[in-house]
């Protein structure tokens, strides 16, 4: 790597993290942020020994995207964080205009990061990113000690992918199958079809193409962030779509993220089961997993949205963007079902329990959590915030704001009964988990903290409600001299 370079980004990246407001109004009390800039996609996710590793894209000279790095959380208790040095700079000529999402894999007492590089062609006069212009170089780094990243080199330039996709290849996800390795890359195809292209290795160094994988008919034009896992013996095939058209209730979002069931076989002969939606809320995209030394699938996402109109008022301080809480993942019936994190309750304080027979009110804190038994099985409303309105009625359970939800109206998903609710509330968020993780909606909203509150209409509920101590995080990079 070019070591000036490095040197020259990330003491950049220091000094401005050192004059950045870290007590905006909006910072969070339980969710990853940046320190300042921009924050999008988890990246790297894995565990090392008892350290869990969280990478994100990170943008921090601006509070939109730009020139990106991956940042860096460590963490083995989900309560106390370490933030890093960031773990990859843009300071080679094949990523030079971002470090964009990839995966982490530990082989050999080293941890290999694969990332894609974004380069873009200014030069060339024909160039619209799509199928000119742009080159997206799938790379690998390693490291010894998971914080310092050495030996970057180019795996795959875009003449090694086939000649029928566009320059958008992107997002390795790696994993040890059997006595080899596999790849899947996200990718548009000139034919503005999405697809999953499959490699497959005996060293880490070279790949060759195995298989192509897309829906039977056209699914969108681009498939990022792909993944691949089993639950309970059942694979999953996980991405995210762009350019796929509402249908009703469905995909509301400028683009989706979610998951198919994989039947057949990932390098010859497949089937892929119709797409379901991970998340119905407003800000939810680009999700990742990884397997614990415990054995659980474990999904953080990003808690935003590309190309959106939605307001995101701390941009004003110079940040932006929130990851998800961890979920473990669980497979029933072919659906995915997402728990939030066991740990979580560590973060627990003060408890209150409340009987809700037609109504119940309770001023609250920014940060908390709630948990509702719906035990009358009858039409249930919450409400929350300032304007925040959950609502399950005529078998659709829905998440509504008014202007607290900076033009985030309603989405919502059919759901034939209602038996609990889990909500994570924190100071510009929400994480709302329904029977057990059946449905999920995640938004951002900025509500009054002045007239926040929590209302339960319910002919009959039971409500346990939490304060959340905040995590605590623990600044490795920006506090040190350069």
């Amino acid at each position: 790597m070019s070591n000036v370079r490095t040197i020259n980004l990330k003491n950049a990246c220091r000094a401005l993290e050192r004059s950045a407001d870290k007590e905006t109004r909006w910072r969070p009390a339980f969710h990853l942020s940046p320190m300042t800039g921009w924050l999008n996609d988890p990246n790297g996710l894995c565990q090392i020994g008892a350290t869990h590793h969280v990478f994100f894209q990170y943008s921090p000279f601006d509070v939109k995207p730009g020139l990106n790095y991956w940042g860096h959380y460590t963490t083995e208790d989900f309560v106390t964080y370490q933030y890093h040095e960031p773990g990859l700079c843009s300071d080679e000529k094949f990523d030079c205009h971002g470090v964009y999402s990839g995966s982490a894999l530990e082989a050999d007492d080293t941890l290999y990061v694969f990332y894609t590089g974004n380069v873009l062609q200014r030069d060339d006069p024909d160039y619209d990113y799509i199928t000119r212009g742009r080159e997206h170089n799938t790379i690998r780094a390693e490291s010894k000690d998971g914080i310092h990243f050495e030996k970057k080199e180019v795996l795959l330039y875009n003449r090694d992918y086939p000649a029928d996709v566009t320059c958008h290849v992107r997002d390795p996800k790696v994993w040890k199958h059997g006595d080899s390795y596999t790849m899947v890359l996200g990718s548009r195809r000139k034919d503005d079809v999405g697809e999953i292209l499959v490699y497959r290795s005996s060293d880490l160094k070279d790949w060759k193409l195995a298989n192509r994988v897309t829906s039977e008919t056209p699914f969108g034009y681009m498939w990022e962030c792909p993944d691949c896992f089993t639950l309970d013996g059942v694979r999953f095939l996980s991405f995210s779509p762009q350019g796929v058209d509402a249908q009703d209730w469905k995909y509301n979002n400028i683009y989706q993220s979610g998951y198919c069931r994989l039947e057949g076989d990932l390098y010859g002969d497949y089937e892929l089961k119709p797409f379901r939606e991970f998340d119905h809320g407003f800000d939810f995209y680009a999700p990742q997993t990884y397997l614990d030394q415990q054995g659980r699938r474990i999904l953080i996402g990003w808690m935003g949205m590309p190309d959106c109109d939605y307001g995101y008022p701390e941009r004003e301080y110079g940040w932006t963007n929130l990851l998800t809480i961890p979920r473990v993942l669980h497979q029933r019936d072919g659906r995915i079902f997402q728990e939030p994190l066991p740990e979580l309750q560590k973060l627990r304080g003060e408890e209150l329990h409340m009987t809700v027979q037609d109504s119940a009110e309770q001023k609250t804190d920014f940060v908390y959590e709630a948990e509702i038994l719906n035990t009358a099985g009858e039409e249930l409303e919450v409400q929350f915030g300032t304007d925040g309105r959950i609502t399950w009625k005529d078998g659709f359970l829905s998440l509504a704001f008014g202007e607290s939800g900076q033009n985030r109206p309603l989405r919502r998903v059919p759901l034939e009964k209602l038996e609990n609710l889990r909500i994570f509330c924190d100071t510009s968020s929400i994480e709302l988990f329904a029977n057990d993780g059946e449905a999920v909606f995640t938004s951002r909203f900025y509500a009054d903290a002045a007239a926040s509150q929590l209302t339960v209409l319910s002919a009959q509920a039971e409500v346990t409600l939490w304060k959340l101590h905040p995590i605590q995080i623990e600044n490795c990079f920006s506090n040190k001299e350069a």
